[in-house]
């Protein structure tokens, strides 16, 4: 009897040993970490750029996969490569716009931000109707990784000089000066302004930004050319809105080293909650960016600071 008691201890021991094993190694959704369950609710994005269906290159956020700054190279131009493998969704309105079976042969990333990515023969397959489309995607998407400066693009090894069917000549150096879905409104080939203006676009349910770069003989500063831009409807593309009030004035700013500083009226608030909408920040500050490449926009609204936007 008491061996058999005995047995019941050791098995009884035994067992609670296992099911605190069992809990150390494998524990419960609730005992999770909590920066573990942020990460999977909160995943990462990365803007790319790609082509929308009324034919402009758009911004357009997937899932960030990688950490590293090579991967994230490898995975950007991934996203823009006709069927290719990427697990990432993107609605049906959006296309990719590099050739299919397009790869990268080799990429350098120098510590002063300049990208030299040598890529096989197939990119040189472009649609002419797409290629100064697909060149634009490049230099937007991969800029969008922090590191990126500048890219310098090689098909097979050679210096790509030329867009391979309207035999356009590039720059060696290819940064967001190079412009996106340009627009020209000039006068005169003397004093050219260029600007690029990010305008809200919706489609299927979709939100998102379409940059513009307009190439103008307005003399004024450019800050004031882009909120004149976004206070007024574009009429070359009607699909393209900015959610800035025409009521909105710009009262007054400065272009510091490292931030811009905007003084609007009140107009520039929403009725609904007295802030100013996102769309309105992320199109000022975007436009902001690319046209000062400086990435931190500071609001006031009658001499007071009503928000700080960083991007």
């Amino acid at each position: 009897m008491l061996k058999r008691l005995a047995y019941k201890k050791i098995i009884v021991v035994a067992l609670s040993f296992i099911f605190l094993l069992i809990i150390y190694f494998f524990p419960s959704k609730d005992t999770l970490d909590i920066n573990t369950t942020l990460t999977y609710s909160n995943p990462k994005t990365i803007p790319i750029y790609l082509v929308d269906n009324n034919n402009l290159v758009s911004r357009f956020e997937v899932i960030q996969k990688s950490t590293s700054t090579n991967k994230l190279i490898d995975e950007v131009i991934n996203n823009l490569t006709i069927d290719s493998n990427t697990n990432n969704h993107i609605p049906n309105n959006f296309k990719k716009i590099i050739p299919k079976n397009t790869k990268i042969l080799s990429k350098d990333l120098s510590d002063d931000g300049t990208l030299k990515i040598n890529f096989s023969k197939e990119l040189l397959n472009v649609n002419e109707n797409n290629e100064e489309k697909m060149l634009e995607a490049i230099i937007y998407s991969l800029t969008e990784i922090k590191e990126v400066k500048k890219i310098m693009i090689f098909v097979e090894g050679e210096t790509l000089k030329e867009l391979p069917h309207s035999k356009k000549t590039l720059p060696n150096i290819l940064d967001r000066n190079y412009g996106i879905n340009k627009v020209y409104e000039l006068d005169s080939m003397k004093d050219i302004s260029k600007i690029t203006t990010y305008y809200v676009s919706k489609m299927d349910g979709y939100s998102y930004f379409t940059p513009v770069t307009t190439y103008t003989n307005n003399k004024n500063e450019k800050v004031e050319i882009i909120i004149e831009k976004l206070k007024t409807s574009p009429t070359y593309q009607t699909n393209l809105v900015s959610y800035l009030t025409a009521s909105a004035e710009l009262l007054d700013y400065q272009i510091l080293e490292n931030s811009v500083n905007l003084s609007f009226n009140n107009q520039v608030l929403s009725l609904d909650d007295n802030k100013i909408i996102e769309e309105v920040k992320y199109s000022i500050a975007l436009s902001i960016r690319d046209t000062y490449n400086i990435n931190e926009t500071i609001f006031y609204v009658d001499n007071l600071l009503v928000d700080a936007f960083f991007i």
